[in-house]
């Protein structure tokens, strides 16, 4: 009996489709917010495509420096490698909130320094995550309190502010490029090692440029 050949044609696709899927990036974004961040990093396009980026968002995982601890074993059960030939990306998402100051700027500075020895990337807020939306309005340079952001932005919406709502990617898309612009502006006027501690002040926007950035790159 004649030996059954292997169709070469399989062979490759097979081939090909493991070598792709090993290749894959991931993302991980860790949220100090259980709802109000991942609801917004979760409608970029890039995470409706697992099959080009495995894009992983975790909320609720404590703040300031315990959420980088928390970060670091989620890089060893996710097995996510940083550096060289690997495009992985680490990211951790907190606030600096200035009414509780005494202990979280303590917290705060620990955190950044931990992140950079970790080499994971951090998109902080002063003072709340709401400072991102303010700014694809305006160039706001107004040092104000969290619990004054649902108030301004009510008036820039048009509509009551919802803190855990799941369209506010949506809303404000057509206006991202402005708010990069004053964010990048923003962090300008500061020294460059203590910008986390101006209020107002963000880094969110290197985190969205990175997401824009994967969308462009691994879309085809």
């Amino acid at each position: 009996m004649a030996k059954k050949q292997s169709n070469p044609k399989t062979r490759g696709y097979s081939n090909r489709k493991t070598n792709q899927r090993a290749t894959i990036p991931k993302f991980l974004i860790v949220c100090e917010g259980e709802k109000t961040e991942p609801n917004y990093f979760r409608k970029f396009p890039v995470s409706t495509r697992p099959d080009i980026i495995e894009f992983d968002i975790q909320g609720a995982a404590g703040c300031t420096l315990s959420l980088v601890k928390e970060t670091e074993k989620l890089k060893t059960e996710k097995g996510i490698k940083i550096g060289g030939d690997y495009q992985d990306q680490i990211w951790c998402v907190f606030d600096r909130d200035f009414k509780n100051e005494n202990f979280n700027a303590q917290n705060f500075n620990s955190a950044i320094a931990l992140a950079k020895q970790k080499k994971f990337q951090i998109a902080y807020s002063n003072d709340a995550f709401e400072l991102w939306y303010i700014l694809h309005f305006e160039y706001y340079v107004s040092a104000t309190h969290r619990d004054d952001y649902k108030k301004l932005l009510d008036k820039r919406l048009g509509h009551k502010y919802k803190k855990n709502s799941k369209t506010m990617y949506e809303e404000l898309k057509d206006k991202q490029h402005k708010a990069i612009q004053n964010a990048t502006k923003l962090l300008e006027n500061y020294d460059p090692v203590m910008t986390g501690n101006y209020n107002p002040s963000t880094t969110v926007h290197l985190l969205v440029g990175e997401l824009n950035k994967a969308i462009q790159n691994h879309y085809p």
